[in-house]
């Protein structure tokens, strides 16, 4: 016998805190980045052009990219769509590998 499977059922869409355990690297990078104040992302504000996306979750990602040994902008981009813990991170947002280069 096999556990109930079924692609067709609706899924709704998780808080994905949930399925981090408590001491994971995210939770710890997101405290990180939070104690740092506002004051120092000042330099990153534009006020032309398309928004940006805020230099905290950028750096966010790019230490917990680092983190996992991860140092290509493409693959960062991939564990966007693929890691729990960058998606969390991210809230997600999936820049592209151009715009996480670029940061």
């Amino acid at each position: 016998m096999f556990k109930y499977y079924n692609m067709n059922q609706l899924v709704l869409p998780l808080d994905l805190e949930i399925k981090l355990q408590e001491n994971d690297i995210a939770f710890h990078i997101h405290h990180l980045v939070e104690s740092i104040p506002d004051e120092a992302f000042q330099p990153f504000l534009r006020n032309t052009g398309c928004p940006a996306y805020h230099p905290r979750m950028m750096l966010k990602m790019i230490l917990c990219a680092y983190s996992q040994s991860v140092f290509s902008g493409r693959k960062m981009e991939a564990l966007l769509k693929d890691s729990i813990r960058m998606m969390w991170l991210a809230q997600g947002y999936e820049p592209s590998y151009r715009t996480i280069n670029r940061f």
